[in-house]
């Protein structure tokens, strides 16, 4: 994918975020830096096919309190199969997410589950077998 097409897609999800997009590098690394309030960053390296260069993205962060986050994005890229660059903001973005004072999308799709299920008392189970008189 061309660079470009890569930044486009950048300014158009940030556009549903609080993440902006800060800077974008195609000379020395094909490079996306993003930023959101508290001090949040990360940075995406694309993968650059054309020229014979790396074929995976990578996502990375200078900030410390950041790193353990992103784990959940970096095994998502390093796991099977091509990724687009979409789909790796959408983890970063979860990943991040309670950063940003957000909850989690699966535990609140969890409890939404759960607030509908009410729990059926089990029935008490006579013991089969030898009876005790």
């Amino acid at each position: 994918m061309q660079f470009k097409e890569l930044v486009d897609t950048a300014e158009k999800w940030c556009s549903g975020n609080p993440f902006d997009l800060i800077f974008a590098e195609d000379v020395d690394e094909r490079r996306l830096d993003f930023y959101a309030e508290p001090g949040i960053s990360f940075y995406v390296l694309c993968p650059d096919n054309l020229t014979g260069g790396t074929d995976n993205f990578h996502v990375w962060s200078e900030s410390e309190d950041c790193l353990p986050f992103l784990q959940l994005a970096q095994d998502y890229i390093s796991s099977c199969g091509k990724k687009t660059l979409l789909e790796v903001l959408d983890k970063v973005f979860r990943a991040f997410r309670p950063l940003l004072g957000l909850p989690d999308i699966d535990d609140e799709a969890f409890d939404q589950y759960h607030a509908d299920v009410e729990e059926e008392p089990e029935p008490d189970h006579q013991q089969m077998g030898v009876s005790q008189q």
